[in-house]
């Protein structure tokens, strides 16, 4: 099982596929990583030979932010937004969507499902009045 980084990549899946399993790495910068270290992106993270995969390593650890430094710096980021009261800061603290989207209907995935129209957390009565 390759490790790198302190994530496990899994063994059936391609090398450019794989490497997308660590934070801080998408497809794109997958391949460009793959070109510099020249490793074929089609091999599979299971028939990687050893010296490729240190070589791969060594590579990812030196040159990129990843994992829980990229993740501190994020938070690092997002309290300082907050601690000098920006609206960004604000926006963050309160769930809202912070680049500027519209909130009238839109803002789904930042504040979760919650619908708040009129009728739609009415229980029925039970009784007549």
């Amino acid at each position: 099982m390759a490790r790198i980084a302190g994530v496990n990549l899994p063994d059936n899946k391609r090398i450019e596929t794989a490497l997308t399993y660590i934070y801080g790495i998408g497809p794109s910068l997958a391949q460009k990583i793959l070109g510099v270290v020249k490793i074929d992106p089609n091999i599979r993270v299971n028939v990687l030979p050893i010296d490729d995969l240190n070589r791969l390593r060594d590579y990812v650890e030196k040159n990129f932010k990843i994992e829980g430094v990229l993740r501190q710096e994020k938070s690092f980021n997002i309290k300082r937004l907050r601690d000098i009261g920006s609206y960004r800061g604000i926006r963050h603290s309160r769930g809202l969507p912070v680049r500027g989207q519209q909130t009238k209907t839109n803002s789904r995935t930042i504040r979760g499902n919650v619908r708040r129209t009129v009728g739609s957390g009415r229980k029925a009565s039970a009784e007549k009045t």
